[in-house]
């Protein structure tokens, strides 16, 4: 029987799971389109057997084995996860509204406030809808595809990578493939690795795919897909991703701090 996996359609996501929707692989897995935050629900309630997930939920549900080299992430700007805000200053923002298809950025935000800027806002998860979090806010985090698209006139705009970089000189992950424990030999041998390095192969057919439906240059969509975000993971990225682990734990952002326990095939 196919795995039953897990993603998200975001443009990000992608070349991830390209190969499994259009490509070589369509046959392997059946795939559920899920934003990121249901991604992480569905993986933890066992009702998939692997998931694209929100990086923090790996120290949140037990018993995860993490896909070897292969992330949504970004060395520097990253585009599409954003706090847009109506103070020109972090530190005067009080107020901040959280999208709540995030669990990675939203965790990310909470750790630059209290790390970096010393400031703890009020936090309130709100369906990311621009007009109403920024109604009662001082700013709202947005992330996947509503992140590029939203109209920015009289916003300052703070790309989340991009802080991360300013604050620690690290690359950011935000998302990763994981696998349960107790998933199916045909789940664990699944080659997300492979069906990755197909999705970057076919990034004209996803630019052309995602066009209309984020209304976006292609120029954009190009430089988004081969400049901002890095799909694999290297030593620079790792070492962002084990920090911001340890920073989750010291704000008590998590339950405890377990090491990372790779998949392998």
């Amino acid at each position: 029987m196919n795995p039953l996996i897990a993603a998200s359609s975001y443009l990000n996501s992608a070349p991830l799971i390209w190969s499994f929707t259009r490509g070589s692989r369509q046959d392997e897995v059946k795939l559920i389109d899920a934003v990121p935050s249901l991604c992480a629900q569905l993986l933890a309630a066992g009702e998939v057997e692997a998931a694209l997930v929100p990086v923090i939920e790996y120290q949140r549900i037990p018993d995860l084995r993490i896909a070897p080299d292969v992330c949504v992430g970004s060395r520097r700007e990253v585009r599409s996860v954003v706090l847009a805000s109506k103070e020109l200053e972090l530190s005067a923002i009080r107020k901040i509204a959280l999208d709540d298809s995030s669990r990675t950025s939203a965790t990310l935000l909470k750790i630059i406030f209290r790390e970096f800027i010393e400031v703890e806002p009020k936090w309130t998860p709100l369906p990311p809808d621009l007009k109403a979090m920024l109604a009662t806010n001082d700013a709202a985090l947005i992330i996947g595809d509503p992140g590029m698209t939203f109209p920015r006139t009289g916003l300052h705009v703070f790309d989340m990578a991009a802080l991360w970089r300013q604050f620690t000189g690290l690359g950011f992950v935000f998302a990763m493939w994981m696998v349960r424990a107790d998933a199916s030999t045909n789940a664990m041998q699944v080659d997300f690795k492979s069906a990755c390095t197909e999705g970057l192969e076919r990034v004209a057919e996803i630019v052309d795919f995602y066009q209309d439906t984020l209304s976006l240059p292609r120029s954009e969509l190009f430089a988004y897909l081969q400049d901002n975000i890095s799909f694999h993971l290297d030593a620079g990225m790792r070492s962002g991703l084990e920090l911001y682990y340890q920073l989750a734990e010291k704000h008590d952002l998590i339950p405890g701090l377990k090491r990372l326990n790779w998949l392998t095939r």
